[in-house]
């Protein structure tokens, strides 16, 4: 095991550094040190050579050290390393900015720039109340998330987030309510889309009769559910939805994160499920995980409401955005990004390994702590069955096994997920999936 000198830190400083959702005090005992970063492949401070399957945190489908996006952002550093997001613009936003609406659906053609999924997802809210407000419908406030629901980490995307422990520790959030989770036991072992389940977005009719309809701006909802371990939606769920949406005013926002710019085998959940909201958040591949950036985009007739709502023609419309909205180096990465993920045909490989993911995962499904296992696109989520009193401890335990043998796998709650890069390999799918199956083998033998 390398020292702290050879993982490049010293004691002080690693006890500086308060990590983000982490293990801090069983981290700092034992450190898990990244050094390098190429292709499909971690480097840790051992020198061990590390197979990425989670992209980074959904964010490298193109792999690690790419030189076009390194030399791209070098280049934009030297030219124009910053330049202020209010008030003035740059050429590359605006490049950026219709680029983004290539990979949409049709409509959505209007793009604010974030500096993150977070943000991203508070972005959207606010653009939801606030167009309701432009519209003379100011008490259409409340938001509508979902149980097992993920929407980043500030306020406003806690409030309509569905997953407890980011949200219990914080107290009161914003005015939100919501709608079940689709996860049902008869769909364990689903391959893809499950067929049962779609009317649980009837559960926002409920909602409707106990809120009404003029007091809700927006229902928030994961195309495909990732931080939660990998959830697709039921076929017909989110046609059900937008139907709902559009009978009773309410707007439709994709909290596409995760699955933008290929992680599903398109461009966008919306076009893998074959429905079109009203807002779709983004972040992660934007950039191939290089440097933080989140968009919103939105349809036109959202912007056009502002716009026209603005007053005198020198005034905000919308009194929002942050210090690196459509950061210049950002913007360079991500036309880059966007620009290999077209001419390398990356989210079209994508969709072509996707079946092979698929089949090595639930080659799994007779071991015996393996209690479900859902995928979709390339991405796949594992549930364990809980250690007793401990419904974490499995995954972790398995988890951390993976990485000494060599293999990333992310642990949350009683799931293990899965998403390699979108250049991942048969072999590398079957060396995962082995490893991953003995691994659980050996912990069931000591359960």
């Amino acid at each position: 095991m390398a020292t702290l000198e050879q993982m490049g830190i010293t004691q002080n400083q690693l006890d500086s550094h308060w990590m983000a959702y982490s293990g801090n005090r069983q981290f700092k005992q034992d450190p898990r040190i990244i050094k390098q970063a190429k292709g499909n492949y971690y480097y840790d401070a051992d020198g061990r050579k590390i197979f990425d399957g989670l992209s980074g945190l959904w964010t490298c489908g193109l792999g690690h050290g790419r030189q076009e996006i390194t030399e791209a952002i070098t280049k934009q550093a030297n030219q124009l390393d910053y330049s202020p997001a209010f008030q003035f613009g740059h050429p590359a936003s605006f490049q950026l900015a219709e680029k983004i609406t290539e990979f949409m659906p049709a409509g959505l053609n209007r793009v604010f720039f974030t500096g993150s999924g977070s943000e991203s997802a508070d972005t959207s809210l606010k653009i939801a109340r606030a167009y309701w407000r432009k519209k003379g419908l100011a008490s259409k406030t409340k938001l509508i998330g979902r149980g097992k629901g993920y929407h980043g980490v500030n306020f406003g995307g806690i409030s309509v987030g569905g997953i407890g422990p980011n949200r219990a520790i914080f107290g009161a959030g914003v005015d939100a309510a919501h709608m079940r989770h689709t996860v049902l036991p008869e769909n364990a072992f689903t391959k893809g889309q499950p067929e049962k389940g779609a009317e649980l977005a009837n559960d926002l009719l409920d909602l409707i009769a106990v809120h009404d309809a003029s007091n809700i701006a927006a229902v928030i909802v994961e195309p495909m559910a990732g931080s939660a371990g990998v959830i697709p939606p039921p076929l017909g769920y989110l046609t059900r939805l937008r139907e709902i949406c559009d009978q009773h005013q309410i707007l439709l926002i994709f909290d596409e994160v995760i699955c933008a710019f290929g992680r599903l085998g398109y461009k966008t959940g919306a076009e893998a499920c074959g429905v079109t909201p009203d807002i779709i958040n983004m972040a992660k591949q934007l950039t191939n995980g290089v440097i933080p950036m989140g968009a919103v985009a939105c349809k036109q007739e959202i912007y056009d409401t502002f716009m026209a709502e603005g007053g005198p023609d020198y005034m905000l419309e919308l009194p929002h955005g942050y210090t690196y909205s459509a950061h210049p180096i950002a913007c360079a990465a991500a036309l880059t990004t966007l620009d290999l993920l077209e001419k390398e045909h990356t989210i079209e490989r994508a969709r072509e390994m996707s079946p092979l993911l698929e089949r090595a995962a639930h080659q799994l499904a007779g071991l015996e702590l393996v209690s479900d296992i859902r995928n979709m696109g390339l991405a796949v989520g594992l549930n364990l069955v809980h250690a007793p009193g401990e419904p974490a401890l499995n995954p972790y335990l398995v988890a951390q096994a993976m990485w000494q043998q060599g293999f990333y796998v992310r642990y949350g709650a009683d799931t293990l997920q899965i998403a390699p890069p979108f250049t991942v390999t048969a072999n590398e799918i079957d060396s995962l999936f082995n490893a991953l199956g003995d691994t659980i083998q050996h912990l069931s033998g000591h359960a």
